[in-house]
C-alpha cells in the first residue's frame, strides 16, 4: 500500500486496516515458523505497511 492511498484513508478506515495487516502479519510470521516461506519479504512488507498507516494515524490525532 503507497502513502497516497495510505492520505486517502479516512481515520476509521486507517483503524480497520491496521487491524486487517495486523492478523494477516500474525498469520505470515506462524506460517514462517512452521514451514519456511517461500518469499519471506512479505513479512517485511506488511510490518512497513502497518507503520506506514500508524504513522499516518498519530498525525492526524496530532493535528486534531
Amino acid at each position: 500500500m503507497k502513502q497516497q492511498e495510505i492520505t486517502k484513508l479516512s481515520a476509521d478506515d486507517l483503524k480497520s486496516r491496521i487491524t486487517d495487516f495486523s492478523e494477516q502479519l500474525y498469520k505470515l510470521k506462524l506460517t514462517h515458523s512452521v514451514a519456511p516461506m517461500e518469499n519471506p519479504i512479505q513479512i517485511r512488507k506488511v510490518r512497513k505497511t502497518i507503520a506506514r498507516l500508524k504513522t499516518e494515524l498519530t498525525q492526524r490525532e496530532a493535528q486534531a
